[in-house]
């Protein structure tokens, strides 16, 4: 046997020491660190529970290197003062009734100041933060930079984990991220991936035996047959009014050429592709530009004469999208066919209230998976108390390009009680709007708000391609939107302001003498646990709009 002398095992010590102490770095590494819990703590939470329970498995650190886009959002100035403010808007009776804020007007009230603002931008650069946007609203401030930087400046570790429920990893951080600021922040979006955007309702039957009262081809609906249907007249166009689209991926802009080529339409709508962080506007490739093609034909199709339809596109950050859209002002009308499971559902609220307050209106799309499910649906925003969600319909129409016939629920549109635990809003506390007999929650808040056709018969243009019995509320929400652009077409021209958000005044419609003139009552079909029912329900709202709706949109 071989014999080691005092030196040579003092020797071999050090290197089995040293081999330890390596292993031990290389360990506290790859995982989770203490990273220091400096700073001040953000209002609103970033870690998933699947993170905080360890249900998603640990992969490994992010990379220090690897670039990440983030939306740093401050708090709402004076948030009470804005509260009441609402109220009044939204009260006839009020002499704030529909006397909507401009951007500057929302900005110097309710917005950060101008010196919290730059304290944030100025964090953010000594952090080694690039600043790719900032926004007149002063409510976001949009950054990249390295994971090594943003762990620093936010005191969190950036780990990668394997998702529970989807076959791919994602990005998140070990704890709640806090600031080494004089000046509070709202939330950051970026710091995790565990919910990406999906098209909250997009489905297909090719099979499917189309309506047969389209004017599309085959029968199939298009956008016009809406227009027919829903407003049946020609004298409104949409004409001087904007609608945004809340988009997650570029566009290909031929592809809506194609379309108003196939159905014989012109097409003599701007449309105007905003990235809000840098994000691509185009879709080429593995792309899918499905979902945002489909908004834009729908829109265009049901109000020809609009003056734009501003497509806003971000990859990564909801928030960015939504405050470009508060900030530019020029869209009253918004459609969101997306949807997401939020680390906090709260996040966008500030904007959400922002939109109110200057007149604009978000309507999004319920879902096509039937009744919700606590926390088993991704429906966000659809459940937000701030926004106009859109259920899905089977729509008759008296032949191709005729007038509306009958319409019952469709089978598939998202409804329920919210699986967000989102409290019900003041409008749905009304008596007579939850019943028994709707099954709708006395403490939450319940959709969806309206309905309009979503069945599997409608024609569109997509990834170089077209195609019929395309449905889902995808197509209910921005036909919503485009309908509102009519309304406030009208609402101008007769010398008063535009609509604004419509959950008030629809459900005052609701509850009056003249629903029936204002809205189809859809009273038949289900989506699973619950039914359609007289006035509201949780499958089609307060149901689709009448031709004579435009009546009805005074105080």
């Amino acid at each position: 046997m071989k014999r080691f002398g005092t030196g040579n095992r003092a020797a071999a010590c050090a290197r089995g020491l040293s081999a330890a102490w390596g292993a031990l770095t290389l360990l506290a590494f790859l995982l989770p660190g203490p990273a220091s819990a400096e700073g001040r703590p953000l209002p609103t939470r970033h870690v998933r529970e699947a993170v905080s329970s360890a249900q998603a498995a640990w992969v490994g650190r992010l990379p220090a290197t690897q670039v990440l886009r983030l939306s740093i959002a401050l708090p709402l100035r004076n948030e009470p003062e804005l509260d009441q403010l609402l109220q009044e808007i939204d009260d006839p009776e009020s002499a704030s009734y529909h006397r909507f804020l401009s951007v500057h007007e929302f900005t110097e009230r309710f917005g950060p100041s101008q010196q919290d603002y730059d304290a944030v931008i100025r964090f953010a650069k000594a952090a080694g933060l690039t600043v790719t946007g900032t926004a007149s609203n002063r409510m976001v401030v949009d950054v990249a930079g390295p994971v090594g930087k943003i762990e620093q400046a936010f005191h969190v570790t950036m780990g990668e984990y394997q998702h529970p429920t989807e076959g791919r990893t994602f990005h998140a951080p070990d704890r709640e991220p806090t600031a080494d600021l004089p000046v509070a922040l709202w939330h950051v979006t970026g710091l995790e991936n565990y919910s990406i955007p999906h098209p909250a309702g997009l489905t297909r039957d090719s099979m499917a035996r189309a309506n047969a009262t389209g004017s599309g081809p085959g029968g199939d609906f298009i956008g016009s047959d809406m227009r027919a249907a829903y407003y049946g007249g020609t004298a409104l166009t949409g004409s001087g009014e904007y609608v945004g689209l809340v988009e997650f991926a570029g566009y290909n802009v031929n592809d809506v050429r194609t379309y108003f080529s196939q159905v014989g339409q012109p097409l003599n709508v701007h449309i105007v592709g905003v990235s809000t962080d840098g994000s691509s506007l185009s879709c080429t490739g593995s792309c899918d530009d499905t979902e945002q093609v489909l908004d834009i034909e729908e829109v265009i199709s049901m109000a020809p004469g609009l003056k734009s339809v501003r497509v806003y596109v971000s990859d990564t950050s909801d928030v960015s999208i939504f405050s470009r859209m508060a900030s530019d002002h020029f869209v009253h009308s918004i459609s969101c066919s997306w949807g997401w499971d939020p680390a906090d559902p709260s996040s966008d609220d500030p904007i959400f209230k922002e939109f109110r307050v200057q007149g604009q209106t978000l309507f999004v799309a319920s879902g096509d998976s039937g009744s919700y499910r606590r926390r088993s649906t991704a429906v966000f925003p659809a459940d937000d108390a701030w926004v106009t969600s859109v259920g899905g319909t089977t729509l008759t129409t008296t032949g191709p390009g005729g007038a509306w016939h009958s319409e019952v629920a469709w089978p598939s549109s998202g409804g329920g009680i919210s699986p967000n635990a989102i409290a019900i809003p003041s409008w749905q506390k009304t008596v007579g709007v939850i019943t028994v007999a709707n099954g709708g929650s006395m403490t939450l808040r319940n959709s969806p708000d309206v309905a309009a056709e979503a069945n599997t018969d409608n024609y569109i243009c997509y990834n170089g391609t077209c195609g019929g019995g395309w449905g889902g509320t995808s197509f209910a929400a921005p036909r919503w939107a485009a309908y509102a652009a009519l309304l406030n077409q009208h609402s101008v021209q007769n010398g008063r302001p535009r609509l604004g958000f419509i959950n008030y005044l629809v459900s005052r419609i609701g509850l009056g003498p003249n629903y029936g003139n204002a809205f189809h009552d859809i009273t038949s079909g289900s989506n699973g646990a619950f039914s359609a029912q007289p006035r509201y329900d949780l499958v089609t709202g307060w149901g689709s709009p009448t031709t004579g709706l435009l009546n009805y949109l005074e105080r």
